[in-house]
């Protein structure tokens, strides 16, 4: 079975035309410029490529187009864990598998309601897995929509004894929470990626594989280099934490428009097209904020340089 590679995982935006389709063309210009600045990995078909509002076939085509893109330089993972049903899930996670990619992704929120507990969540997903094909690799994500189903202990165990995941996107944003869910998978194949920029310093040093979230699409090479480096290098480790931890406060803002405007800052053709968020909110000041947060971001890119 494949396992995945630590570092930096991007979540990547969907890019559009103006009439709302894919931009392909713009979309291998993105891949680009993530292998470009030192990922291991892409993160297609999440929230951050508003799964939620592509179709199936949408969500199929653009991991295809991810792995086919990718051309074997860097890993890529997928989730559009978005059905309901329990048939459909498995239906949409075997045809996502045929896409290629390393790892099917799984929404912690799938298995079970918000007032459910873990014998539904472990119920629903011995299920899901007794259907899917022994070889296909899963990872876990705690996406925040439709609500937030952080892995319990018992759940990561489970996980980690299942043998068949060697993913988890953490957004629990406490490293109390991390740091029980690495003792658990220690020794395994179970890997944790931070999604939270404020703890991963902290969990880098606890033992995490890397980062996986919203601000690689602003600065995918200052995440490339800290997560390479923050055990050679402690001291500029430090005030690269300081930073990006600063800049991530940006996210509160209207993503993803925010991010493919500081793509088309980095030279890439994207459109501020989106369909979860309403370009027209995107005010003058947002605008100057992600400029200025880009000129500060470019200083630390050409103080820090390349991974090493």
């Amino acid at each position: 079975m494949k396992t995945i590679a630590a570092g930096v995982w991007p979540t990547m935006i969907t890019p559009y035309n103006t009439d709302g389709s894919i931009d392909y063309e713009t979309l291998e210009k993105l891949i680009e410029w993530y292998i470009a600045r030192g990922v291991t990995g892409l993160f297609a078909v999440c929230q951050s490529s508003e799964m939620f509002f592509l179709s199936l076939k949408e969500r199929l085509a653009l991991a295809s187009a991810c792995v086919k893109l990718s051309r074997g330089r860097v890993g890529v993972i997928a989730s559009g864990h978005v059905a309901d049903d329990p048939a459909d899930q498995v239906e949409e996670a075997k045809m996502m598998a045929a896409t290629g990619v390393d790892a099917v992704v799984l929404l912690t929120n799938r298995f079970a309601r918000h007032n459910e507990g873990d014998d539904v969540f472990r119920k629903n997903l011995d299920r899901f897995l007794k259907a899917m094909p022994e070889d296909v690799l899963h990872g876990f994500y705690e996406c925040p929509a439709p609500y937030k189903r952080v892995l319990s202990p018992a759940m990561m165990k489970h996980g980690v004894e299942s043998g068949r995941f060697g993913f988890l996107k953490d957004t629990s944003c406490r490293m109390g929470d991390i740091a029980a869910k690495l003792d658990i998978a220690k020794g395994s194949n179970f890997k944790l990626f931070n999604a939270n920029a404020a703890t991963l310093l902290a969990s880098l040093q606890a033992g995490a594989a890397g980062y996986s979230g919203i601000m690689t699409n602003f600065h995918a090479d200052l995440y490339a280099w800290l997560c390479s480096n923050w055990s050679k290098d402690t001291v500029r480790a430090r005030e690269l934490q300081d930073f990006i931890c600063l800049a991530s406060v940006i996210e509160y803002q209207l993503y993803p428009v925010n991010a493919m405007y500081a793509l088309q800052l980095e030279g890439l053709p994207f459109k501020l097209v989106s369909r979860r968020a309403d370009p027209a909110m995107f005010t003058e000041s947002m605008r100057l904020e992600v400029e200025q947060m880009m000129n500060l971001s470019r200083v630390f890119s050409a103080k820090y340089g390349k991974v090493s």
